[in-house]
């Protein structure tokens, strides 16, 4: 390990290898990334794959199309051979209450406004979009067919080896112990592999970013939880798009090998970091199955797992310098749409670092946003 570098980077997920490929091809050097296991091992690759730009915040919608659009290119963009796999199929979001329902019609005038081709369906559209779905459960829904999923191990793999070609050094299965500040600066940082001298950090280090943010004695609004995931057996395609749910709680893709992954949101989730899975997962999951989508509910589980959510009070990300400590660089609380966002994270935190013209400005994603809780926006579609 090189004991001098001119940035480390904390997180080997699609965030940390999308700055550093960002950074090195703006022309910075000596550049260093952290992974405490391996590379796209923890929230990037244990994330549901899908990619959305259904969004009920500008922010939030300005992010996902810049990835989306940037995503479309990707394996070109990254001369990666073995491209990404990605499927745009569309997100098909299903409203459980007329209440839900105007909220999805809100979103989609914002979407509008950034670009983003969504629409609202009916219930009878949504049963054409889906005929296995169970529509006396829902009332209406929206639909952006621009929308999809890909394969977030070999989307991060190509931004780790365009990174690599780059000069980018990655050091896995190496811990972050600590980080040096003298003088309100960043020093250095101590790994379980020695120490790096730097006087730069960038901390995308997803459920664990509050963790490393409190090393160099900053505080920063995230909070982890995590999610659990299932996938089921293959079977002939039957579904294009994701199916996905707020008030009812699931969301739902057949992935390309014809295997269902699907996943739900719990309040009671644990928040200490770890990512086992529970029974009571796979019951409340088979339950929402079984009524919604009666025609896969008894398809046999093949495994389930966990992720951590990196979340903020208002499910939207933080790309900022600490004001605490200068060289300390924040992207994280992405309250689970790190993957999502991966391609934008890359070029907004690379232009923030090194000082050039925003490519898109994520002002508005700063720690000021958490100042006042009077004028928080609160992203509205989570699950």
């Amino acid at each position: 390990m090189k004991n001098r570098a001119d940035y480390v980077i904390i997180g080997g997920g699609v965030s940390g290898c999308s700055i550093a490929y960002n950074l090195a091809k703006n022309g910075a050097k000596n550049i260093v990334v952290i992974e405490k296991k391996y590379i796209c091992g923890g929230s990037t690759g244990a994330c549901g794959a899908g990619v959305r730009m259904q969004w009920g915040t500008e922010m939030n919608c300005k992010l996902s199309k810049f990835s989306i659009d940037y995503y479309e290119n990707a394996a070109q963009a990254l001369d990666y051979a073995d491209g990404i796999e990605f499927k745009q199929k569309g997100y098909l979001l299903i409203a459980a209450t007329n209440s839900e329902f105007d909220q999805f019609k809100k979103n989609v005038v914002v979407q509008k406004a950034c670009g983003i081709p969504s629409r609202i369906v009916s219930k009878e559209e949504a049963k054409e979009l889906a005929p296995h779905l169970n529509t006396d459960m829902i009332v209406g829904g929206a639909f952006c067919e621009k929308d999809g999923f890909l394969n977030p191990f070999k989307t991060t793999d190509a931004f780790y080896r365009a990174a690599k070609r780059l000069g980018v050094e990655f050091y896995p299965y190496t811990q972050v112990t600590g980080i040096t500040v003298e003088n309100g600066r960043i020093k250095g940082v101590d790994t379980t592999q020695g120490y790096i001298e730097c006087p730069v950090v960038v901390n995308c280090a997803g459920g664990f970013s509050a963790d490393i943010a409190k090393m160099a004695g900053v505080t920063i609004p995230v909070k982890r939880e995590r999610h659990q995931i299932l996938v089921t057996e293959p079977v002939t395609p039957v579904q294009p798009a994701m199916i996905m749910g707020f008030k009812l709680n699931i969301y739902i893709q057949q992935s390309l090998h014809g295997s269902f992954i699907m996943g739900r949101n719990n309040l009671n989730e644990a928040t200490d970091g770890r990512v086992t899975s529970t029974w009571q997962f796979l019951d409340e999951m088979s339950k929402t199955v079984d009524t919604l989508l009666p025609l896969i509910s008894k398809l046999r589980v093949i495994r389930q797992w966990a992720g951590l959510y990196a979340m903020t009070p208002n499910r939207q990300p933080i790309y900022d310098k600490a004001q605490e400590v200068e060289g300390m660089y924040l992207a994280c609380g992405f309250s689970g749409h790190g993957f999502m966002f991966g391609p934008v994270t890359g070029v907004a935190m690379a232009d923030m670092i090194l000082g050039l013209t925003p490519t898109i400005d994520v002002a508005p994603l700063g720690l000021s946003q958490f100042s006042d809780k009077s004028t928080l926006v609160i992203e509205p579609a989570v699950v």
